[in-house]
């Protein structure tokens, strides 16, 4: 199996190094960087499978990292954040970070969402018994499980980690109705504090990557006073 690889961003020693330390003992090989710009260096010099972004750091801030990481990649990103304010979490997750987790914060409980977001990322789209599709086609979109890409209006769309896991989720359940709960029970697996915000932003960076026109979405559509669903026509070609 090919090493997996960990990119930690912050500039405090201390914590790089016992992040790193933690890492190690899961045998994920471990590069550090003690601020922004210096991580996006080593991102651009090597091939990462899961990054950790403190969000205050000099030069270049972590929300900016990630910011011009969603450009070029769709692996998880793991926010670190001192301060425990919601606006922080919604604006890190919003720009395109996985998870999040607030100093000062348990060493295990990080390297178990570490697991968690790779696990999920590096089985996106591995079929869980040879019978099922890897990719998925509706008029308008193509979904490839398997290479984790989509396809829509003849362009490949960059998702993250957690878009993807979303929309993998609705085009699997086509015509059922979910509530912002059970999306985030199904999509989430209760890693974050349940939050109508959190459901909600996802829906809305999804409908503006995949839709011709978010305003009046064809793909995932809102049903009022219930939830949403995902309404893409069947491709039969």
């Amino acid at each position: 199996m090919e090493d997996i690889r960990v990119l930690i961003a912050d500039d405090e020693k201390e914590i790089r190094d016992l992040l790193k330390k933690y890492l190690e003992k899961e045998f994920y090989k471990v590069d550090v960087a003690g601020n922004g710009e210096e991580a996006l260096h080593l991102f651009d010099d090597n091939k990462y499978n899961l990054i950790i972004l403190d969000i205050m750091m000099p030069k270049v801030d972590g929300i900016e990292v990630c910011r011009r990481l969603r450009n070029k990649t769709n692996v998880p990103i793991l926010m670190l954040t001192a301060k425990d304010h919601e606006v922080d979490k919604i604006l890190g997750l919003s720009i395109g970070a996985d998870d999040y987790i607030t100093k000062p914060f348990s060493i295990n409980e990080v390297v178990a969402r570490v697991k968690a977001l790779l696990r999920r990322f590096l089985v996106l789209g591995s079929d869980r018994s040879s019978h099922e599709n890897k990719l998925i086609k509706f008029k308008g979109i193509s979904i490839d499980l398997k290479k984790c890409t989509v396809i829509t209006a003849g362009e490949e769309v960059s998702l993250t980690a957690k878009e993807f896991q979303l929309l993998k989720f609705f085009a699997t359940h086509p015509g059922q109705v979910f509530t912002k709960t059970q999306l985030f029970r199904n999509v989430w697996d209760g890693n974050y504090p349940e939050d109508d915000n959190t459901v909600m932003v996802h829906i809305r960076k999804l409908r503006k990557k995949i839709e011709a026109d978010p305003s009046n979405p064809q793909f995932i559509l809102t049903v009022w006073g219930l939830g949403y669903k995902f309404a893409g026509e069947k491709d039969e070609q």
